[in-house]
């Protein structure tokens, strides 16, 4: 499957936990990657910099779905999934 040119969304949903450049800590899931232009293309794509997680995450309809919108949901599932993204504390886990 080819990358749907503008898509964004494997660098929207998911975390990415090393460094790389404008995010030194790594990207929290759900939020926007520093280094996608206005029309959501990667602007250090072609770069030596560009982290491992980018640069070999590889679209298929498993992870792309058939839009952009399946997309973000499909790789939101899988950051639940893997326990990358961390639910947000109840009352009960303060006490």
């Amino acid at each position: 499957m080819q990358c749907r040119i503008g898509c964004g969304a494997c660098c929207i949903a998911p975390s990415i936990s090393s460094a790389l450049p404008l995010h030194p800590f790594g990207k929290p899931a759900g939020v926007r990657c520093l280094h996608l232009d206005n029309e959501n293309k990667c602007s250090i794509f072609l770069q030596p910099n560009r982290p491992l997680v980018c640069s070999g995450f590889q679209a298929t309809e498993d992870a792309c779905g058939s839009t952009k919108e399946e997309a973000m949901a499909i790789l939101s599932e899988w950051e639940v999934m893997t326990g990358s993204r961390q639910p947000l504390p109840t009352a009960n886990d303060r006490n």
